[in-house]
């Protein structure tokens, strides 16, 4: 089953196709591009690049968030409007979830984490097993020194929000705290859709008009606004 994933939840945009338990290709970039501008742009060049159609892609994959606003919208609207037109599954992946995948056999707990604005974080932590990456805090916003605080052994730490508070980590957790390299802190589409391909076989990918973001927290508009 080939199962086209994509990323759109940070700066960097990512998308990739798996086949089975194989990686067919990839392609991530960061650059100051919106999402809106590039995005149907490099999957047709990676289907391209990979022999394939879009009518040979059996399901779809899709980061739902926490994230950016935007680019979560823009990611999901595509992956939705592919899999409504051509009648193929769609999943939604959480990308803590898709983060931790970058961290295999990885014998510390892991924390994936994105800057989440106003001096917070969207974090999660996870333990490897041989399954993969096990949740063992769910996805949370909160202030840095709030998720130190919590940690109580050794932890590796990806992500942008990673990169961001460093400081924070290292000052309260000093030799505890393991920093992944900035190559690792950004979903990979390969594991988007490694992740789908999961929940499709298993029979848990949704209909495309049900798929909804996870946004842990409200929009700055929406808290303007009151809602």
């Amino acid at each position: 089953m080939k199962v086209l994933g994509i990323d759109t939840s940070t700066m960097l945009g990512a998308v990739g196709i798996v086949d089975g338990g194989e990686l067919v290709a990839e392609l991530r970039t960061n650059v100051e591009v919106t999402h809106s501008e590039r995005l149907m742009l490099h999957i047709d060049g990676l289907l391209k690049s990979a022999g394939l159609v879009l009518a040979d892609i059996d399901g779809f994959a899709v980061t739902v968030g926490p994230g950016s606003f935007t680019g979560l919208r823009i990611g999901m609207a595509a992956a939705k409007a592919m899999a409504y037109a051509s009648g193929k599954p769609v999943a939604g992946v959480p990308t803590l979830d898709a983060l931790a995948d970058n961290m295999p056999y990885c014998r510390f707990q892991i924390c994936p984490m994105l800057d989440a604005r106003k001096k917070m974080v969207y974090a999660a932590l996870y333990r490897q097993t041989n399954n993969g990456p096990s949740m063992i805090m769910q996805p949370s916003v909160l202030a840095p020194e709030e998720l130190a605080a919590i940690i109580d052994r050794p932890t590796v730490f990806l992500g942008d929000g990673a990169r961001v508070y460093r400081g924070v980590f290292e000052e309260r957790l000093c030799c505890q705290a393991v920093f992944a390299p900035r190559r690792y802190g950004y979903p990979s589409g390969a594991n988007v859709a490694f992740r789908g391909l999961k929940k499709i076989e298993s029979g848990e990918a949704g209909d495309p008009m049900s798929l909804t973001p996870f946004y842990i927290r409200r929009s700055e508009a929406e808290e303007k606004a009151g809602v």
